[in-house]
């Protein structure tokens, strides 16, 4: 998991967490708009950083989260929510369809959505 999450903070792609890059993170995931939020959560998703995500990486990804999300198929998951995900059917989910089905209120998407900011932000 911590290689998908690395991904958000080196914004650069340099390897290198700098401490702009660490804050200007930090920032976003306490006080961001929740668009600014969800933008840096569907990079944890976008593995490639091709701007979707496929199947393969909303599965690779669910399955690195197998642990947070205490479920017994990690596949299931990722395939419902990328079925919530993409609403055009074309195999892949954009920036614009992952907001949508989260701000939706979409059930599966949310609670992948929620995983990632715990990650990020502890309860105080």
């Amino acid at each position: 998991m911590e290689k998908h999450v690395f991904r958000v903070y080196d914004s650069n792609k340099d390897g290198f967490i700098d401490f702009t890059e660490f804050m200007l993170i930090f920032f976003i995931m306490q006080d961001g708009a929740p668009e600014e939020i969800l933008t840096k959560i569907f990079r944890v998703f976008d593995v490639n950083s091709d701007g979707t995500i496929t199947q393969e990486e909303m599965t690779k990804v669910t399955t690195d989260m197998y642990g947070l999300l205490q479920s017994e198929d990690p596949n299931l998951i990722a395939k419902s929510a990328f079925a919530e995900m993409d609403k055009d059917q074309d195999g892949k989910v954009t920036i614009d369809e992952f907001i949508t089905a989260y701000m939706g209120q979409e059930d599966i998407s949310k609670m992948l959505a929620l995983k990632v900011i715990d990650i990020f932000v502890e309860d105080e």
